[in-house]
């Protein structure tokens, strides 16, 4: 009974053993082939090359001036008069309006005592000169007759003979007449008109205040003209042409304007090596300060073919498609704007890449855009 027992227990260990020696055969006699990778041919787009006339439009931007502007600055002394208008920003003026007008009743006083003076100088005179001159009391009896007290004073005649001229200068009416002069031009100094039809942009005073001389009072400017100053590379210098249309857009804005290139500086910035162009440009939209960009027109590059600056490599190569195979071919590139690149020396019927792989590299399998395909072979 107890070698029984022992036989089963043996039979069961070598059961339990075949069992597991078993099991690890069937595991590691299952096999799964891996899956070989499929090779994955990148669809491309493309254009076919055909050099042309490529015109190298240099970018650039600033900001609007207005052409005529007017720094106003107070030359003598007083209280600003009220006028017609307020003096304020953003008011218009006629040519020829009154802008300032400052308090000048006491130098008028001065001035109509000096007029007096010289009128009583040349009266005093004239029963000398018939007697003594009378060859020329006539026309001196007639500037008496054409003085006006309240109007500026008259030119003095003509003194034909040097006697006349010592005569006249010996009594002091040379010296009283330019005096006079003198005092009606500072007179006028109290009154400022506008120069053209415009807009005052700055009013530094109002009315009532004291002005004194030197002060600065506003600015001025005309409204129908502005100016575009742009920095240009030097390497464009002997290629803008005063005269030459430019197109010129605001930011933000569909809305384009025509200028021309009025003055084109002679001179080059030693610290950034450009040149100004001053951009001549009329529009009732504009607004001085305004942000605009320009496109100016260079010169045209004969045989040459404009592509995007991510297709050119560093060692100035670009992909082309042969036979559904990518190769690289040199060019040479003439122009880099922000986003593209001007290329010569690129043969005509080439198939190149008209927007970039990511890892392509010279040999590498692709495919064209179906579609695409389809037009180039229309």
């Amino acid at each position: 009974m107890n070698s029984r027992k022992i036989v089963l227990s043996i039979v069961g260990v070598l059961l339990i053993i075949g069992s597991i020696f078993g099991a690890k055969y069937i595991i590691n006699s299952k096999y799964t082939p891996k899956p070989r990778p499929q090779k994955v041919v990148k669809t491309v787009i493309v254009e076919t090359v055909k050099n042309g006339n490529v015109p190298i439009v240099v970018p650039a931007n600033g900001n609007l001036v207005a052409k005529r502007r007017v720094e106003l600055y107070a030359e003598v002394q007083g209280v600003f008069k009220p006028g017609k208008k307020l003096f304020k920003p953003g008011q218009e003026y006629r040519a020829g309006e009154i802008l300032i007008q400052i308090d000048a009743a006491e130098y008028y006083a001065n001035v109509q005592s000096s007029k007096s003076n010289l009128y009583n100088l040349i009266t005093s005179i004239m029963p000398d000169l018939r007697l003594d001159y009378p060859e020329i009391f006539n026309k001196w009896q007639t500037y008496l007759a054409n003085f006006d007290i309240n109007k500026s004073v008259p030119i003095l005649p003509e003194m034909s003979t040097e006697k006349e001229k010592y005569f006249i200068s010996g009594r002091g009416i040379l010296t009283n007449y330019y005096t006079t002069k003198n005092l009606e031009q500072r007179l006028a100094k109290y009154t400022i008109a506008a120069p053209f039809n415009g807009v005052l942009t700055e009013a530094l005073v109002t009315e009532g205040t004291l002005v004194r001389s030197g002060q600065k009072l506003g600015e001025f400017i005309n409204t129908s003209d502005y100016e575009l100053e742009v920095a240009i590379s030097k390497t464009y210098s002997d290629l803008l042409n005063v005269g030459e249309v430019v197109e010129l857009k605001s930011i933000g804005q569909s809305k384009t304007y025509k200028g021309k290139v009025a003055r084109i500086n002679g001179r080059v910035d030693l610290t950034s090596q450009t040149i100004t162009a001053f951009i001549e440009v009329k529009d009732p939209d504009l607004r001085e300060g305004m942000y605009l960009e320009a496109n100016l027109t260079a010169r045209e590059e004969v045989d040459a073919i404009e592509v995007n600056r991510s297709l050119l490599l560093e060692n100035d190569q670009i992909f082309v498609v042969r036979d559904s195979i990518l190769d690289l071919i040199p060019v040479n590139p003439v122009y880099f704007s922000n986003t593209k690149v001007v290329l010569k020396d690129v043969p005509d019927g080439l198939t190149i890449l008209s927007k970039p792989v990511m890892g392509a590299y010279s040999g590498m399998l692709v495919k064209v855009f179906k579609d695409q395909e389809t037009n180039n072979q229309d």
